[in-house]
């Protein structure tokens, strides 16, 4: 295709040299172009630039060379005489702005286009899979009110769990910023999120004022804020609408069932509410009298609203913990605890915390008969719920299922990275399965993160037992129960002295003959278990004594007799056809 430089009349064939219309000779599509870029240039040039070019002498020089004049000439003697008086630098201008017009300036426009696409993409993309939730602050700075900050956090918490493709992090990794003033955005790259959610509560009378900030933690980019001024009696709608909008800005894509879940009202009695979250207040506690607050809180919730089956939820975990946290018998709390557990799933079967707790209520009180089903259909309403693993773990290591115990620990630790009380249990499986250095190093990671933990020195003592590191072991009971205070029996408490000097007299046996005297005393006084008298009395070797002790527990049908097929202390009477009898009538797998 050629192209008449004075007309621009476009000629498609090629064979053609001159103009048909005016005679001028025809020119290349590019050849065309630099002309135009020239004709740009000229009206560009002032006066005095175009009096220079106009009156240059073409005689007394010879033209730089460049690709221009290679190409065919016009016969337009005009024309060739302006070309003839541009200088090779005015040339190089032209040529220069040529490739700035055909390379350059589309790259750069290819490059913005690219930026602009890559920021609409990095603005909508579904990346945001990972979220924490800080503990709302309480701007009334009222202790009394602490329940209402907590409890809402708590809430969304929950109610973002309950998402499937969402990693939430739990409340214990969460509420260890409370009160500290620590920067969202560094919370959230210590947590390891992708967004984190922060919220302050402000209540006057009646009115409560709830302001939010969601946060992309990769840019520091606010993602969305609200500010939300309701009455109080309003607060679960609150709670429900954050949870909507969070899932809607990290573009969430929700199944129809979990879209249902996230809008899901569990009471209509906002009194009823808000005792429930007085309770679960209290019972995030773990003290025993938190625990037994919170049981008054629930039954009040229950009262308010007898169809609440969250507030039965909380009620059933309330009675499985309250044995581990203080001196009431499992054989008065766990009857209470399958009672509200059964009656929370009567009234809504889709309450994962009441599987899990029924199935611990059955594994323990029961003796493990038919708990799986339930600790299964818990972690399957929601699959990131930590103590639903953790306490499956435990009931699989009393099934002798150690491989798999370790597994359930190991998931509920990468759910809950900071709760200290499954990053203590996390040694139970190792010690269940005879690997007691495991259980040793598991034990001592727990105590540096907390190391006022009572439990978990207690827990290293026995695995240093097993180790026959005696000396170890009687240190860690001792802060253990200079921990503990008043939670342990004033037995045990006189015990850690006398096993020091045994120990340093008689011995190994001297150690567990004086432990065998102090367990009995506190079997007389109803503070420990038969299966506790016989599992000192199988150490010793006296098998028969153990065996009659562990038809005492049988009989009184002990709680911790769950644990009797993998109990180590037992290792010597396995061989024993009275021991497999034994568990074959607690019902334990062979």
């Amino acid at each position: 295709m050629k192209r008449c430089p004075q007309c621009n009349r476009v000629e498609t064939d090629d064979a053609l040299a001159f103009c048909r219309v005016d005679g001028a000779a025809l020119v290349g599509e590019l050849s065309a172009m630099s002309e135009s870029a020239t004709r740009v240039f000229d009206r560009l040039s002032d006066d005095a630039q175009a009096t220079e070019l106009l009156q240059h002498d073409t005689s007394e020089g010879q033209h730089t060379t460049s690709t221009l004049e290679a190409r065919p000439r016009p016969i337009i003697q005009k024309t060739e005489d302006r070309r003839s008086r541009m200088s090779g630098r005015k040339l190089a201008v032209v040529i220069m702005a040529i490739v700035l017009a055909v390379i350059i300036i589309p790259i750069a426009i290819l490059a913005i286009a690219g930026y602009v696409a890559y920021r609409h993409a990095r603005d909508t993309e579904v990346a945001i899979d990972s979220i924490a939730v800080l503990p709302f602050e309480n701007d009334n700075r009222d202790p009394n009110i602490d329940y209402l900050s907590d409890g809402v956090t708590e809430s969304i918490i929950n109610s973002l769990t309950q998402l499937s493709n969402l990693k939430v992090s739990p409340r214990s990794s969460v509420f260890r910023y409370k009160g500290k003033g620590t920067d969202p955005l560094t919370a959230g790259k210590e947590l390891g999120v992708r967004a984190i959610l922060s919220g302050r509560i402000l209540q006057r009378g009646d009115n409560l004022t709830v302001s939010t900030e969601l946060v992309d933690v990769r840019d520091n980019k606010q993602l969305w804020g609200e500010q939300y001024s309701r009455k109080i009696a309003e607060v679960v709608d609150i709670q429900q609408d954050i949870s909507r909008e969070i899932s809607e800005k990290l573009r969430l894509k929700l199944s129809a069932p979990e879209q249902k879940q996230l809008t899901k009202r569990y009471t209509e009695n906002a009194e009823a509410y808000q005792l429930y979250l007085r309770g679960r207040y209290f019972w995030n506690k773990r003290t025993s009298d938190g625990i037994r607050k919170s049981i008054d809180y629930f039954n009040q919730a229950i009262e308010k609203d007898p169809a609440y089956a969250l507030a039965y939820a909380g009620l059933a975990d309330a009675y499985v913990v309250l044995p581990s946290y203080s001196q009431s018998s499992s054989k008065e709390t766990y009857p209470k605890a399958k009672a509200a557990a059964i009656r929370a799933l009567a009234l809504d079967d889709s309450v994962a915390e009441a599987h899990t707790s029924l199935a611990m209520i059955r594994f323990w009180y029961d003796w493990g008969a038919e708990a799986e089903p339930e600790f299964k259909r818990g972690l399957q309403l929601n699959p990131n719920y930590a103590t639903g693993h953790h306490w499956y773990s435990l009931y699989l290591s009393a099934m002798g299922r150690h491989d798999e115990a370790i597994a359930e620990m190991k998931r509920a630790q990468e759910l809950d990275p900071f709760s200290i009380i499954i990053n203590a249990e996390s040694g139970l499986p190792y010690l269940y399965a005879h690997r007691y250095d495991e259980a040793i190093t598991q034990f001592q990671k727990a105590i540096e993160m907390d190391p006022n933990f009572a439990f978990a020195h207690n827990a290293l003592a026995v695995a240093y037992e097993r180790k026959d590191r005696y000396q170890e072991a009687i240190a860690e009971e001792q802060k253990a129960i200079q921990l503990a205070g008043g939670d342990i029996p004033q037995t045990w408490i006189v015990l850690t002295g006398q096993l020091k000097n045994a120990y340093q007299t008689l011995g190994v046996k001297g150690y567990w003959q004086k432990r065998l005297e102090a367990t009995m005393k506190s079997y007389d006084r109803q503070e420990t278990s038969a299966e506790q008298v016989a599992e000192t009395y199988a150490i010793l070797g006296d098998k028969e004594q153990a065996f009659e002790w562990l038809e005492k527990s049988y009989q009184q049908h002990e709680d911790f007799l769950v644990f009797l097929k993998i109990q180590p202390a037992f290792d010597n009477l396995r061989s024993d056809p009275r021991f497999a009898d034994l568990v074959r009538r607690v019902g334990l797998p062979p």
